[in-house]
């Protein structure tokens, strides 16, 4: 890199806009929306879509709900003529739909442009010149009135064509390719050239694209309100806006020209499109969605959205993509996880959407919950508690969280891979030996009111029978088992909950207890919440067995 670029590069000049709305203006509507994915996004591709894709993808975009799709670039090669005679000639084109096609400003090609399109119910016409300095004076080698003899002569052509064929509704659009680089007078002046060819009145779109992202989205956004202010005295015009990803920044410069006054935007699904890509239309119509904004467009199987695209352009979507990607919806970090679990513990039916780190409800675009919150070695108490709790119905005490965090931690530095719901599962089951026979236990109640329990248990190699009275079971049970333990017994803490409901409802049972000096959890479940509990006591018992023969180990 130049250690002075200042000697190479030019910062983009401003627009000299004093007074500009569109920093106040709020997007209230959606916009026009047109998918070039099978034009300017199929020419990016490494190997273009054949018919059978192509006819695929343009079926998506159907029911995902555009109504006006650019379909080809049908004078370049007779495959892609034929793919729009084929949309025509077999009647696959809805009533509420306009396709549109796309032309350079050469005689001949407008001509073969126009005839690919014979027999449409309505269809727009494309046509393009660039009309920046470099461009028309480097690579053309034209004047300003060079450039607008171009634009009258070719806008001609195409409405004596179109006006030969009257069974069709013909709009059309004219781009003065390179906008963003252009002197805004300069590109004036090509627009209301081409609506003085085309005839006033008559429906046009003028599409301004950033062709070569070169600029803040500021700068574009003054470049546009600049540009509306001027064409709103030509009522029926639409002012489109195409915007690039060479800065990173399509989304930001479509939003603001949306504030700025434009009408419709053109763009990919994902973003595809050559260099960066093009404007990517699902993060703008999904940015809306957010805002309270319904986009006019369906994106309720987002996932299903990706696929398609992916099989059509053969290649992946990015699994940060925002909105569609795999993770996007993902935490791993241990303190988003737990502001996530505990915003879905307040959430109410019929809130408004406020979610730490979830900006959109993954719901809405047919994801569900599962991959929301995922564990690895970056991860804490609240991700572990949210999985068990969403996939096995276990509502973890707090500090029941934190004991079990740990033991995942332990197993997390050894495998230092993810964890998943079923893991943890398997994980929790086993620490806390859910499997374990329940003991036999009798109870009976005492004219003094107390519980009597007899249980018969194995403590190490011996079965032995327990007598113990209490305040209730769970007390009888800790004062039979006190006699023939070496340590203390102690309950510190209860919890209970049911798991489903009606017959197979069952009982969860949460114990904190000290066994001599350790303080931990037993977890006991059972249809009988009676039998739950016993079974937790059970459980902390051979946690704390399981822990002093580790300790003597260690010793030794």
């Amino acid at each position: 890199m130049l250690k002075h670029p200042q000697q190479k590069y030019r910062p983009f000049p401003p627009v000299a806009l004093r007074d500009r709305t569109w920093p106040d203006a709020v997007i209230q509507r959606a916009p026009i929306w047109l998918s070039t994915d099978l034009r300017d996004g199929n020419q990016a591709l490494i190997e273009p879509m054949d018919a059978a894709r192509k006819l695929r993808f343009f079926e998506l975009l159907v029911r995902v709900g555009f109504k006006e799709i650019e379909v080809g670039f049908p004078a370049s090669s007779q495959t892609e003529f034929d793919f729009v005679r084929r949309l025509i000639d077999e009647g696959r084109i809805p009533d509420d739909v306009t396709i549109q096609v796309m032309t350079p400003a050469r005689e001949e090609l407008v001509a073969r442009t126009v005839e690919s399109l014979r027999g449409a119910r309505r269809a727009i016409v494309h046509v393009y010149n660039a009309v920046a300095p470099v461009w028309r004076e480097v690579v053309f080698g034209l004047d300003v009135p060079g450039v607008m003899a171009l634009v009258r002569q070719h806008v001609a052509q195409i409405r004596r064509l179109t006006d030969a064929a009257p069974e069709t509704e013909w709009v059309l659009q004219y781009s003065p390719e390179t906008f963003s680089s252009a002197e805004l007078e300069v590109s004036l002046q090509a627009c209301e050239t081409a609506i003085e060819a085309w005839g006033p009145g008559r429906p046009i779109i003028l599409n301004l694209p950033s062709t070569v992202e070169g600029a803040t989205p500021n700068i574009f956004a003054d470049q546009i309100e600049w540009m509306c202010r001027r064409l709103h005295r030509h009522p029926g015009a639409v002012v489109s806006v195409h915007p690039h990803n060479d800065r990173g920044t399509g989304v930001a410069a479509a939003e603001l020209a949306l504030q700025a006054g434009a009408d419709r935007v053109e763009g990919c699904l994902f973003g595809n499109g050559e260099r960066t890509g093009n404007l990517d239309l699902v993060n703008v119509a999904l940015n809306l969605y957010t805002q309270g904004v319904h986009p006019g467009l369906d994106f309720s199987d987002i996932d299903e959205v990706r696929r398609c695209v992916e099989h059509c352009n053969q290649l992946p979507v990015h699994p940060r993509h925002p909105y569609a990607g795999d993770l996007v919806y993902t935490s791993f970090s241990g303190s988003h996880q737990d502001a996530i679990k505990k915003a879905f513990a307040a959430r109410r039916e019929g809130d408004v959407w406020a979610i730490p780190y979830l900006p959109i409800d993954p719901k809405d675009l047919g994801r569900s919950y599962d991959a929301v919150i995922r564990v690895n070695s970056q991860s804490g108490k609240g991700g572990i508690a949210y999985l068990l709790e969403t996939e096995y119905g276990l509502e973890l005490p707090r500090r029941l969280q934190i004991e079990f965090s740990q033991v995942v931690q332990r197993v997390m530095d050894e495998a230092g891979k993810e964890l998943t719901a079923a893991d943890l599962w398997q994980l929790f089951e086993a620490e806390f030996a859910l499997q374990a026979p329940a003991p036999w236990a009798r109870l009976s109640a005492q004219p003094d009111g107390r519980t009597r329990v007899e249980a018969d248990l194995k403590l190490g190699a011996e079965m032995r029978r327990v007598v113990g009275e209490g305040n209730g079971p769970i007390d009888a049970f800790v004062q039979a088992l006190s006699a023939p333990l070496a340590d203390p017994v102690r309950v510190l803490d209860y919890h209970e909950h049911a798991i489903g409901s009606g017959a197979d409802a069952r009982a969860v049972a949460y114990l904190e207890m000290r066994v001599g000096a350790q303080t931990l959890h037993g977890v006991g479940i059972d249809a009988n919440i009676v039998q739950a509990s016993l079974k937790a006591v059970c459980s902390a018992l051979t946690r704390a067995r399981a822990t002093m023969r580790a300790d003597l180990e260690t010793v030794r």
